[in-house]
């Protein structure tokens, strides 16, 4: 039994022995064929994967085309900017990260507050935006100290900038880091996520943000286990975008944008011949400088309080009853009507319509009255009188005519607004009620329901001066304006008239004719904000909180005999259109033939308020205050 146990032992001995041999033989064989597998069948996948561990892409956010003038001077540039930005997931400690970046870069604590959102919220692989437009010197000494901070890297590359800052803000817009909406309706672009990419929000950068924008371009380096570079592999370098060519005249934009000073308003410049549009300012405005690397709460909360609206670019998105501007087009369709130019109406300082009194700005009256008197003395009983006569159809027909009522789809701005040329049907639609006799008399003097943009009165005075179907544009281009349907000698005569407003001996716009051997045509507005008496504009006008004053609207052209240029200005709240727009409009028409003069002149107003920004709204708000504890006076407003 002993012999038979011990046999047995030995078998088993045997068997296992074996067993495990040919175990540890198969997972050899096995393991052998898997490594041939992998090292023969899989090499190319595996390789690919080393090389990624290895070496990193990084994207070269394109760099924007420049927008120049018509003369090649330059409105939005780039420049080079040294920013630091951080990658979350190969940073250990981010906290004591930040606080020695706080400690170098001096960085508030809001931006340390977004930052730490970021961190928060986005895939840790994405990087973060630390600071931008950092010195030179900070730059360097970041630089020195990288090796201690993990995940830290600087980045050179270039800002959006805008030489003449506030003076092209609503015109070019500004340019800003994508939203997430953007990020997903561009397919998820890894583009959209990079801290130095832009896109344009609004202005010339919006609506022609692609061909501006260009094409990335991409870095590949060796990077340690850290991510940290190591070494640069190879660049294949960014497209940057297309140069785009405007119509504006950037000194001219500059002087209109200084010449407005303290005020809020605009001007509007158009080439009668073309339609190109030499300026388009909106003042007070926001410096798009500010926008380009994202402007702070503070800055933002600043403007969105100003009661001036600094956001709004009054140019198109400015719409106002256009006031006497608008009697030219009512005196146009009654010619067409064929109401002779010479048949006077009496003005005795009032209109009756039953029982409802109608007046007339000068409390007197005109007394007899004619066409051109009815312009140059811009007589209210006389479009009364004429717009009962031919009817609201006649009027609103000639008014679209002119450009008004609808927006201009061809030019390259956002958020144009159409205003409004009322009809009767447009009342019955809107309201649901009959048209009025009395609306027909509020609108042929440029009240009541009418808007008007000053882009639109200045459309309205270029086809005035030449008679084409004048369409604004700001980027060259396009075919030539043809005629507008409006008898010749009928804008001859109206365009007569008009220059006796500026140079007559009673135009309302006499203290405004050219200081050079050229001669301006024009015609004053004052645009209602609230129902005043003559009396409370002349005896206690200053004594009117600012919001409830009169608009002031001036259009012009020049020369008169020959016209080349129309304009329109607008200050809010300014007052009667002679004293408040007419002399800008006299400067700003100055310096298109003699700009040595006008800029003379400029520079003496600015000694009282002003030349900068800061400046300028320091005089207007203690302009306010002197306004507000001033007694009245009685000083009348010149027309209506």
């Amino acid at each position: 039994m002993k012999l038979t146990s011990e046999a047995a032992r030995e078998q088993m001995f045997t068997r296992r022995t074996l067993f495990v041999g040919a175990a540890t033989g198969g997972l050899g064989l096995v393991l052998a064929g898997r490594m041939a597998y992998l090292s023969i069948f899989e090499q190319e996948k595996y390789k690919l994967l080393a090389e990624d561990n290895r070496v990193s892409v990084r994207l070269i956010p394109p760099r924007r085309g420049w927008i120049v003038d018509r003369n090649g001077k330059p409105l939005a540039v780039n420049q080079p900017d040294y920013r630091l930005e951080l990658i979350p997931e190969q940073i250990a400690d981010l906290e004591q990260t930040l606080a020695d970046l706080t400690r170098l870069l001096r960085l508030p604590p809001e931006e340390i507050a977004r930052i730490r959102e970021a961190a928060a919220t986005q895939p840790k692989y994405l990087p973060i935006q630390v600071a931008s437009g950092i010195s030179w010197n900070d730059f360097a000494a970041i630089n020195v100290r990288l090796p201690d901070y993990d995940g830290v890297q600087p980045v050179r590359g270039f800002t959006r900038y805008y030489p003449d800052g506030q003076a092209v803000g609503h015109l070019l817009g500004y340019v800003g880091a994508p939203t997430r909406e953007q990020y997903l309706a561009a397919d998820r672009d890894p583009l959209y996520l990079h801290p130095a990419f832009r896109l344009g929000k609004d202005g010339i950068e919006k609506v022609l943000d692609v061909p501006l924008r260009g094409k990335a371009g991409a870095r590949r380096v060796e990077v340690n286990a850290r991510g940290r570079v190591i070494r640069e592999l190879s660049t294949v370098n960014d497209t940057p975008g297309k140069t785009v060519k405007l119509t504006i005249d950037r000194d001219l934009q500059s002087f209109a944008a200084r010449r407005l000073g303290p005020e809020s308003g605009s001007v509007v410049v158009i080439d009668v011949w073309t339609g190109d549009v030499l300026t388009l300012v909106s003042m007070p405005a926001f410096d798009p400088n500010a926008f380009s690397d994202g402007i702070s709460h503070k800055e933002w909360n600043t403007l969105m309080a100003d009661d001036h609206n600094p956001l709004i670019n009054k140019t198109v998105q400015g719409l106002y009853p256009p006031g006497s501007t608008f009697k030219p087009v009512t005196a146009l369709a009654a010619l067409e009507y064929g109401i002779s130019p010479d048949a006077t109406v009496h003005c005795p300082g009032a209109y009756y319509l039953g029982s409802h009194r109608f007046a007339c700005w000068r409390r007197g009256g005109h007394g007899s009255v004619g066409l051109d008197k009815s312009i140059f003395q811009s007589c209210n009983v006389y479009y009364y009188t004429r717009g009962r006569e031919i009817g609201i159809e006649r009027i609103a027909s000639m008014a679209k005519r002119l450009g008004l009522g609808h927006a201009y789809e061809g030019l390259s701005l956002p958020a144009q607004r159409e205003g409004l040329v009322p009809t009767p049907e447009w009342k019955r639609r809107r309201y649901d009620k009959e048209w009025l006799t009395g609306e027909t008399l509020n609108t042929a003097i440029g009240q009541g329901y009418m808007l008007t943009s000053p882009l639109q009165l200045a459309v309205m005075s270029a086809r005035i001066a030449s008679g084409r179907s004048v369409v604004p544009r700001l980027v060259s281009g396009g075919s030539t304006p043809g005629t507008i349907d409006v008898d010749p000698e009928h804008l001859a005569r109206v365009r007569y008239a008009m220059g006796l407003t500026v140079n007559g001996p009673q135009g309302t716009a006499g203290r405004s004719r050219l200081p050079i051997p050229i001669q301006m045509a024009g015609k004053t507005g004052t645009a209602q904000v609230r129902a005043l008496t003559s009396a409370t504009r002349g005896a206690n006008y200053r004594s009117i909180p600012w919001k409830y004053r009169d608009h002031g609207h001036f259009i012009a052209f020049a020369p008169v005999e020959e016209p080349r240029y129309a304009v329109s200005v607008v200050v809010e709240h300014g007052g009667g259109g002679s004293i408040a727009a007419a002399p800008i409009a006299k400067d700003v028409m100055t310096f298109l033939f003699a700009p040595e003069i006008a800029t003379a002149a400029l520079e003496k107003l600015e000694e009282g308020w002003g030349r900068e920004a800061a400046q300028r709204e320091a005089v207007a708000a203690a302009a306010a205050r002197a306004a507000a504890s001033a007694p009245a006076d009685s000083e009348p407003i010149p027309d209506a």
